[in-house]
C-alpha cells in the first residue's frame, strides 16, 4: 500500500512596493527639471531683455505716419555701445526733464552741428558746411517744420524731432538730448503683424 504523504510548502514572501515614495520621487525630480530649465532660461532672456534688446509700445502720435499709437517695437540697446547714434535713425529716449518718462524720436542733429530751424525749412551747419535737409522719404508732401530754432550742440548732444511735426513735442520745445538718455534704437516693427518690418534710417 501506498502512503499518502503531503509535502509543506513553504510561504512564499510577498513583495511589496512603495507606490507613494516612487511617486514622491518623481515628482521632485520633475521640479527640479522644470527649475533648471527655468533657471537656464533666465539666464539667456534676462541679458537679452535688459542689456541687448527691449519691447517698447508707441504711444501718442509723434511719429505718425510712419509709426502709429499702439505699434510694438523691438528696440536694440547695444549698437550705440560701439557705433554713435546717425542721422535719421528712431530711438527711444529718455525725457530729459523727466527720465522716468519715455519718448520715440527721430535724430535730425548731431554733435558739433548748428541745427537751424527757419521757413519751415531745416538747415545742418557745421565747419562752413550749410545742408537743406531733405526729409521727403519720411515725411508726408507739405509737410513743414514749424518754429525758429537756432542752436549748436556739443559733444554727446542730440537735436531730435518728431515725424508727426505739428503735433510733435521734441527738441523744439524741451532742447537738446543727451546721448546719455538715449535708451536704443528702434530697429523692428512686430506688431500689428500686418506691418511687421525692419526700421531703416534714410540716407540724406
Amino acid at each position: 500500500m501506498e502512503e499518502n504523504s503531503t509535502e509543506k510548502k513553504e510561504p512564499v514572501p510577498q513583495q511589496t512596493t512603495n507606490h507613494q515614495g516612487n511617486f514622491i520621487g518623481r515628482f521632485f525630480l520633475f521640479i527640479w527639471d522644470l527649475l533648471k530649465i527655468v533657471i537656464i532660461a533666465a539666464l539667456i532672456v534676462f541679458p537679452i531683455r535688459y542689456f541687448l534688446f527691449q519691447p517698447f509700445i508707441v504711444k501718442g502720435e509723434s511719429m505718425v505716419p510712419n509709426l502709429q499709437s499702439g505699434d510694438y517695437l523691438i528696440v536694440d540697446e547695444i549698437s550705440y555701445r560701439f557705433n554713435p547714434p546717425q542721422r535719421g535713425d528712431i530711438i527711444v529716449l529718455k525725457y530729459p526733464l523727466d527720465t522716468t518718462q519715455r519718448f520715440i524720436k527721430r535724430i535730425i542733429g548731431l554733435p558739433g552741428e548748428t541745427v537751424e530751424v527757419k521757413n519751415g525749412n531745416i538747415d545742418i551747419i557745421k565747419g562752413g558746411y550749410d545742408m537743406t535737409l531733405n526729409e521727403k522719404r519720411y515725411l508726408p508732401n507739405l509737410v513743414s517744420t514749424a518754429g525758429d530754432v537756432n542752436v549748436t550742440l556739443k559733444s554727446g548732444q542730440y537735436f531730435v524731432l518728431g515725424d508727426n511735426r505739428q503735433y510733435s513735442y521734441d527738441s523744439r520745445s524741451w532742447g537738446i538730448l543727451p546721448k546719455d538718455d538715449i535708451i536704443g534704437r528702434a530697429v523692428l516693427r512686430v506688431f500689428p503683424l500686418s506691418t511687421i518690418s525692419y526700421i531703416t534710417a534714410p540716407t540724406y
